[in-house]
């Protein structure tokens, strides 16, 4: 099929469960029709001076799957509206996607009140869908079918590198997208499980597209929950689950109980998953565990093909030119080297950005610049960093703000964050860079752990890792009770890179180059001050 709202209408007759909330159940019909009604109301509303854009602004509940499937059918875009998102910010996402209306619920009109957005407000849980105002002017014409470059999703990116952007998905690549559900072995009688936030692309492209394309029952959960997730799974007999970010690290601290294994899952996908938590999460639910690399721009793919390296993130899809590049000459960066130990010996030069040559991409809305960053003498330069073994196989080493140089050497905070997931407290961890008083930077480490912090245990795990760089121990450590996240459960870093070691957190230090870690005081927290003084850096710590 062509367009995603050829999907949408193939289900039209489909007495085949399609959608599970709560207590709720609906039909594929009876979703299609829900849709259709939305539809209409867009297409009344619509204005031919303006761009055809919705916006919607929800917790994953039914009406937002209506609006996405109806604005498929009416030609409309959905802009998904991130919730965590306040004041002026979140009203410069509203305003810069040039939405025509927004779709919103009681709950969520609160994150509007003060917020001067110039458009109408449609309070979905209210009587008949009643509070919108009639259209200004007259509706356009009779409706012509949708075509497969008309776009169809404006997708914020998750703002973990910056500020977000609004990345484009046409009616034809979703439709593209979600026939590729069968590599994940949905079909007709496959139950998928909606927990990630709809208004990023994961959920949509990776989950909803896919089971209204195979006809599948999607379940469908208002936020997710790492101890609702495994009761949700055996009460609406999930089989197929996605995940972004750290859900698999949340689900496991969860307490395992003996009959974990017994529920109907067969296969969880997703990105950004450590080794070691996509093997425990596959031996304790019991199924498979596919991790990709990707993004909402679409114009990246990698995904672990058998004899893939444990922390490696695989192969391009066939046919995709991608290497990895120096951003500041251009040139292909060396293949990476490791010793006995399995340790990255020339990081400072196998370690790029992953590019696509040759790659095409549907664009941001309304940003050029933006756009001209990402795409630059025809290939398509993704932002984050990594390198590539000899036999091919690709690696993750983080964003473009994760280098690290210390005494002289460069890395990344990745592979350092590989390690230290390795050790069994570890419910998350995040690893970045802090200003040194002298030169360049020293590895500061958040940690979310799973019971109280032993210094003595840690050091020692750390001197039994044969891979960890001679300058990739931490410095500091950081013992957070939660980890700041994103919306769609990654970290968010920015918050850490600022607080360095000025935080009401617990923090420890490695005095010198032994592995050994004390308390970091106030009196410490004052030498630290003068010392940077001392060295004409202070201005680093503002």
């Amino acid at each position: 099929m062509a367009t995603f709202a050829e999907i949408v209408e193939a289900r039209a007759h489909d007495g085949h469960a399609g959608l599970l909330f709560e207590d709720e159940t609906y039909t594929w019909a009876q979703v299609v029709h829900q849709a259709r009604k939305r539809a209409d109301l867009a297409l009344a509303l619509r204005d031919p001076d303006r761009p055809f854009h919705v916006g919607v602004l929800l917790d994953n509940v039914p009406e937002y799957v209506f609006w996405i499937l109806g604005a498929a059918l009416a030609g409309a875009a959905v802009v998904g509206i991130n919730p965590t998102r306040r004041g002026a910010e979140l009203a410069a996402d509203i305003r810069h996607t040039d939405c025509l209306f927004l779709v919103t619920g009681t709950e969520q009109a609160g994150l509007l009140q003060g917020l001067d957005l110039g458009l109408p407000v449609l309070l979905a849980d209210a009587p008949a869908l009643a509070v919108l105002p009639a259209p200004a002017k007259s509706p356009p014409g009779p409706q012509t079918a949708p075509g497969e470059g008309d776009p169809l999703l404006l997708l914020f990116t998750s703002g973990s590198t910056g500020a977000p952007k609004a990345v484009i998905c046409s009616q034809g690549r979703l439709a593209d997208i979600a026939a590729h559900g069968v590599a994940f072995g949905i079909g007709r009688d496959s139950v998928t499980y909606v927990a990630m936030p709809l208004f990023h692309g994961n959920a949509v492209m990776a989950n909803l597209a896919m089971a209204a394309h195979a006809g599948a029952t999607v379940a469908l959960r208002r936020r997710f929950s790492a101890s609702g997730f495994l009761p949700d799974v055996r009460r609406y007999g999930v089989t197929y689950f996605n995940y972004v970010g750290r859900a698999l690290a949340y689900i496991l601290a969860v307490p395992e109980r003996p009959d974990d294994g017994d529920n109907p899952l067969a296969t969880a996908f997703g990105t950004e998953a450590s080794a070691r938590d996509m093997t425990e999460f596959g031996r304790r639910f019991g199924c498979r565990v596919i991790e990709g690399y990707g993004s909402s721009e679409g114009a990246i793919a990698i995904n672990k093909v058998p004899g893939t390296p444990p922390d490696a993130l695989g192969l391009p899809r066939p046919g995709m030119d991608v290497a990895v590049h120096d951003p500041v000459t251009g040139l292909e960066c060396p293949r990476a080297a490791f010793d006995e130990t399995g340790r990255l010996v020339n990081a400072h030069e196998a370690i790029g950005e992953i590019v696509r040559r040759g790659a095409t991409f549907e664009g941001y809305y309304n940003n050029p610049e933006a756009e001209a960053r990402r795409l630059r003498d025809g290939w398509y330069w993704s932002g984050d960093l990594g390198y590539r073994d000899e036999d091919g196989y690709f690696y993750f080493a983080g964003r473009d703000a994760d280098w690290l140089r210390v005494d002289g050497e460069n890395f990344a905070a990745a592979p350092v964050e590989r390690i230290l997931a390795r050790y069994a407290p570890v419910v998350m961890c995040a690893v970045y860079a802090v200003p040194d008083a002298r030169t360049g930077d020293q590895v500061m480490a958040a940690l979310e752990l799973a019971g109280p912090f032993d210094p003595a245990d840690f050091a020692a795990f750390l001197a039994e890792q044969p891979d960890l760089g001679t300058k990739w121990a931490p410095r500091y450590v950081r013992l957070t009770p939660a980890m700041p996240l994103t919306s769609t459960n990654k970290v968010d870093k920015t918050g850490l890179r600022r607080e360095r070691w000025d935080c009401a957190d617990p923090v420890f230090r490695r005095p010198g180059r032994e592995p050994r870690y004390v308390p970091l005081t106030d009196a410490d927290r004052s030498s630290l001050r003068k010392s940077f003084g001392e060295a004409g850096r202070e201005h680093l710590l503002y």
